[in-house]
């Protein structure tokens, strides 16, 4: 089957276009027919050697997957062959981005029917970072107000929208280029990050502030100010930590996305209740893969882009 993988960390240029066996599934695991993979930052991260999740090399990268059921392991209950599935894959074995690849059933659950199977792989882990900041690091209730920094990437729109499920007053910074998408995602306010200083367009504190954005340190530390006491700092920065202020009770957190299948689960619920919607900015064939890593390592990637096998 045709697959891309690396078999040394570095630059874009260690992915490889490769022809390998298909997989067979073991005892817990059924092997999925891709209908496509997502690219996320950190498959670059883990490509480049710069995020410290173990790899077995030669490793396929893609751990957002959506599919068909093509084989099934011993002891796998619940799922059948032909059933379509989208999961967030285990980030340390073998991803998507190949013709099939075997998955734990547990990191699986029934696709959304109201897109299309290959949109949904744009869903997991992204939706889940989303979910994990506002419900179980931010403690985000209903009638709080929260503060999303970044909000035009694909998190924090995903974010907007789940904070408004919630119940959540949402001011947002976004650029002129996201601003009505954001705005479309719920957004009670949209600050152009561009022009306006934060400190002085958000008058009245917030309970939840959710950081997205690539921020300096000391910028990230003077809108501490923006929380009220007791509340919550929380960022997807992991390269640094987010700030808090002892004094006032505001506390804070940095979030590194978990599988959980429930609430997987719960997003393709609402995604085919009409009260989430799934962003695919672009679909690419596999053997785009590379370039599109290159594009990353240059910043030019905006939006989710998943990859098609075909």
């Amino acid at each position: 089957m045709h697959a891309i993988q690396f078999s040394e960390v570095g630059g874009p240029e260690v992915l490889r276009h490769v022809e390998v066996d298909q997989p067979v599934p073991t005892p817990g695991a059924v092997r999925i027919r891709v209908a496509a993979s997502a690219f996320n930052a950190a498959d670059g991260g883990m490509r480049a050697g710069s995020l410290p999740i173990p790899v077995v090399l030669p490793h396929v990268p893609g751990y957002d997957v959506s599919g068909t059921v093509d084989a099934i392991g011993d002891g796998v209950q619940g799922l059948s062959v032909g059933d379509a599935v989208v999961g967030f894959l285990p980030m340390e074995r073998d991803g998507g981005a190949s013709e099939y690849v075997v998955a734990p059933a547990e990191a699986l659950v029934a696709a959304p029917t109201s897109i299309p199977l290959a949109d949904a792989a744009a869903l997991p882990s992204v939706a889940l970072t989303a979910w994990q900041a506002l419900l179980d690091d931010g403690g985000l209730q209903a009638g709080q107000r929260l503060l999303v920094v970044g909000a035009g990437g694909v998190v924090g729109k995903y974010a907007v929208q789940l904070a408004k499920q919630i119940g959540a007053h949402v001011v947002a910074t976004a650029s002129p280029r996201s601003a009505d998408a954001v705005r479309a995602a719920g957004a009670d306010e949209v600050v152009d990050h561009t022009t306006t200083d934060l400190l002085d367009a958000v008058t009245e504190q917030v309970d939840v502030l959710l950081n997205l954005a690539p921020i300096e340190p000391d910028a990230f530390t003077r809108l501490v100010t923006l929380v009220r006491d007791g509340g919550v700092v929380v960022s997807t920065t992991a390269w640094m930590p987010a700030p808090d202020d002892a004094d006032r009770g505001v506390r804070s957190a940095v979030v590194f996305v978990l599988p959980h299948r429930e609430r997987l689960a719960r997003l393709v619920s609402m995604v085919d209740e009409g009260a989430l919607h799934v962003e695919v900015t672009r679909r690419i064939p596999l053997t785009e893969l590379p370039a599109l890593h290159a594009e990353a390592s240059r910043g030019r990637v905006a939006g989710k882009v998943v990859v098609l096998p075909a």
